[in-house]
């Protein structure tokens, strides 16, 4: 491991390795994130997708270390490591990740609107966050840096809008607010979970924009964390496919949209709404429902939904859990088929239906 405070050589910026989440419960315990790796260099975007209930959310909470918030009964048993710049931020004392948290690393919530205090002023949040790892900097210059961060990030007439509270502000304005917030102190990592859910069309154009363009301006490392397809194909550079706790698929953004490996990843492309095709048949939805985290299915987890698992012979999707491999190069799944018959199963069958 190496020292605190520097990166290794060649090693990538963030580093995430067997990430384990576990929630212990009456009825036993919650595998939210079950064995989780991938790895995040600077200025590049990762996409995490899958259906609610998948671990997306739980992961990038363990990685800002939010998890080691409230009382020890329900806090979950973490472990794996989590690399961040050279620190690992899992085996880190709690006071030092909170040090790190709005500074080295930033995260934009699913709900603003639950995430902002309803009692403060937008621009007073954003100065607590800026003055808390800023001491130096007086009231007027926070506050001058709160204004300038509502502009960068159009919010009309920042210098008045600063001191709105966030009922008065719009939905997709206090998800601007929220991204000003989480970039006022330069992060080297942002983590944007949901960061277009319940806005129109238009305004989660303009979000995604706005997190690209700030992208480009600070060289941050982004996590896109979405159940939309749309959202990734769009932003990532790489994308992650959560089931179950697990990453069943990893790779470039091009070779998951085209060349998918993982029957789950196929099921999540039949189920999306194409603009740029006529769409001549029913969307495919992905049969049965997702599985409870407390008692994951044996073998492949996605076995119980997935129409190709009588496929590989002897019942092993049922009985034994499929490694992540790399089928080549920078493309990951986690299948008991072949990766000869799944290349034909897509080719023949599921392609030409998307």
């Amino acid at each position: 491991m190496p020292e605190q405070g520097g990166p290794r050589d060649g090693a990538p910026f963030l580093s995430v390795r067997d990430l384990k989440v576990h929630f212990p419960t009456d009825d036993g315990l919650v595998k939210s994130v079950d064995g989780l790796s991938f790895d995040l260099e600077r200025g590049k975007t990762l996409g995490i997708v899958g259906e609610s209930g998948s671990g997306k959310s739980v992961t990038s909470l363990a990685i800002m270390g939010l998890h080691r918030t409230g009382n020890a009964r329900s806090r979950p048993h973490i472990s794996g490591s989590v690399v961040l710049d050279g620190e690992d931020l899992v085996a880190a004392d709690a006071d030092h990740v909170r040090r790190l948290r709005g500074h080295k690393m930033a995260m934009v919530f699913q709900d603003p609107l639950s995430a902002m205090h309803p009692y403060y002023s937008v621009g007073k949040q954003i100065v607590e966050a800026y003055r808390t790892h800023h001491p130096e900097a007086d009231k007027k210059k926070a506050r001058a840096r709160a204004v300038e961060m509502l502009d960068r990030v159009g919010i009309p007439e920042p210098h008045r809008r600063v001191d709105a509270y966030p009922h008065e502000f719009s939905g997709g304005m206090r998800q601007r607010a929220m991204i000003a917030m989480a970039l006022v102190n330069n992060p080297e990592l942002l983590i944007a979970d949901e960061p277009t859910t319940a806005l129109d069309v238009t305004v989660q154009a303009q979000i995604l924009d706005l997190i690209r363009d700030l992208q480009k301006e600070f060289g941050s490392a982004v996590i896109m964390i979405t159940h939309d397809l749309g959202v990734v194909a769009e932003m990532a550079d790489e994308i992650l496919v959560m089931y179950g706790g697990r990453c069943v698929e990893r790779g470039t953004a091009e070779k998951v949209f085209y060349g998918p490996r993982h029957p789950y990843t196929w099921g999540l492309l039949g189920s999306m709404p194409r603009i740029d095709r006529d769409q001549t048949e029913r969307l495919i939805p992905v049969k049965g429902s997702p599985p409870s985290l407390i008692n994951i299915p044996s073998g492949c987890a996605f076995n119980p939904r997935c129409p190709y698992a009588d496929v590989p012979k002897g019942g092993i999707t049922r009985t034994q859990r499929p490694e992540l491999t790399e089928d080549d190069s920078r493309h990951w799944s986690a299948c008991h088929m072949s990766q000869e018959e799944r290349t034909r199963i897509w080719t023949e069958e599921i392609a030409p239906k998307l």
